[in-house]
């Protein structure tokens, strides 16, 4: 890449930006990554949590987010990509997150993440490999899947529902429409700030519209007021253990096999838009690998710490190809303001306090966007019966797992062990399916290969 730019705001990967342009290149990206701070404050309503319980929650999940995009992005010699890549709250791993919390509280969540991580360390050498048994139609159907697997919980909480057989109050309704239109028509008319920061802008009109129709929602804003500017994490007793548990370990490999995938993705974009030189004409695996080997240590520090499973972010990679600026000290320095601002109890607790029906369409808003990633890069190759099997069978028993929990419910443990959430369950099928429908063509293939 030459060293020369096409313009003052752009930066190559390794270029280290003028201080002012490296402080808000990098609070452009902090912006982004907050947005991920939703899904530990819809984590601890799931689970009827309190407030405190949130913001140490978030806090704990900043500081693993931060630690990650720094390990990730600073060029160590045997760890991190090197590149532009900062980490966030990972989707994909809440709904098992949640189920883990339901059946053995935070402790076991946080010893399952730990494993988790540990296991994305290990694939972090073969997960190359890996492309074989996981080709593009199902890593699509992964990345759908992860989208489906937030409709409860978004739609719930768009409601402004808590537990099961709440009222449905019409201003809730509007709190969580209004929103969600905000976001939609911020994304799809706005120009340059308004429309990168969509999301955002809706999370804060939401949060107007809420106050100004449910005066509860200003009376729990009057109490950030009273809480300091900077003080350490308050850890109950819950963020002092790790607990295991093995029935739930199959569901965490599937999805840490998943992420891996996923971050190897967003590894190799950030490679390519880092890297463009003509005469590079293959993937050069060794950041590659040293970029999942610190995506796991993420994921297994978020476990230790006490915080949500951390993820490698798309939506910073895709603004840094866009904005064409590449420099890695920019995900470096952002890693060192999340992580400041993870020690702001007043910022933490005032996201816990956002009103459910704007947290339920910022989750909508983002899962429109997973599903439909999905489902282009299912189809974007040639599809043909095998694959519409695949997916198609795949896709039935792992819906009704959400349709029909009560029938898993009574099934032997052996089945229950599978069939638990939609995403793993179908991720699961699919790669079995795959694999069964396509033994013709191996033995095929073998039967040429010995002649």
């Amino acid at each position: 890449m030459t060293s020369e730019k096409d313009s003052a705001l752009e930066y190559a990967v390794n270029e280290v930006p003028p201080v002012g342009h490296l402080i808000v290149l990098s609070i452009q990206h902090v912006l982004l990554m907050f947005v991920s701070v939703a899904l530990p404050i819809i984590f601890t309503s799931q689970i009827s949590e309190t407030s405190e319980f949130g913001a140490t929650l978030v806090t704990f999940s900043m500081i693993a987010a931060g630690l990650g995009s720094i390990v990730q992005s600073v060029g160590l010699p045997f760890i991190g990509s090197g590149y532009l890549c900062p980490n966030v709250c990972g989707p994909s791993y809440f709904s098992v997150s949640l189920s883990a919390a339901w059946m053995g509280g935070l402790p076991l969540m946080r010893g399952m993440i730990l494993i988790a991580g540990l296991i994305e360390m290990a694939l972090s050498p073969v997960v190359q490999k890996l492309k074989r048994v996981f080709p593009k139609f199902i890593v699509g159907l992964v990345v759908a899947m992860v989208g489906v697997s937030v409709i409860k919980m978004s739609v719930t909480s768009l409601f402004g529902l808590e537990y099961k057989g709440d009222a449905i109050r019409a201003e809730d309704i509007v709190i969580g429409m209004m929103s969600l239109m905000v976001m939609v028509l911020s994304n799809l008319w706005g120009k340059g700030f308004v429309k990168i920061y969509c999301l955002l802008i809706g999370m804060i009109a939401g949060w107007v519209f809420a106050v100004v129709l449910e005066p509860k929602y200003l009376h729990s804003l009057i109490r950030i007021a009273e809480i300091p500017l900077f003080a350490l994490p308050s850890a109950g007793p819950e963020f002092r253990h790790i607990t295991f548990d093995t029935g739930l370990l199959v569901p965490f490999v599937i999805i840490a096999v998943s992420g891996s995938l996923k971050s190897f993705g967003n590894l190799l974009a950030a490679q390519k838009i880092s890297e463009p030189e003509p005469e590079r004409e293959s993937v050069d695996y060794v950041p590659i690998r040293k970029g999942l080997l610190a995506d796991g240590f993420s994921t297994a520090l978020a476990g230790l710490l006490g915080g949500m499973a951390v993820d490698t972010s798309s939506s910073n990679i895709g603004l840094a190809g866009s904005t064409k600026v590449l420099s890695r000290w920019i995900s470096v320095a952002a890693g060192i303001i999340f992580i400041l601002l993870a020690f702001c109890p007043k910022l933490t607790v005032a996201l816990t306090l956002m009103p459910k029906p704007v947290l339920g369409a910022s989750i909508i808003f983002a899962g429109c966007f997973m599903i439909c990633t999905g489902l282009l890069e299912m189809f974007a190759e040639e599809w043909g019966p095998r694959k519409t099997f695949v997916v198609g069978i795949a896709l039935m028993f792992g819906l009704s797992t959400a349709f029909l929990p009560e029938l898993y419910a009574r099934a032997p443990e052996l089945v229950k062990m599978f069939f638990t959430d939609p995403l793993p369950t179908t991720t699961i099928l699919a790669v079995i399916l795959h694999q069964v429908l396509n033994l013709d063509r191996l033995f095929t293939s073998l039967k040429h290969t010995a002649g």
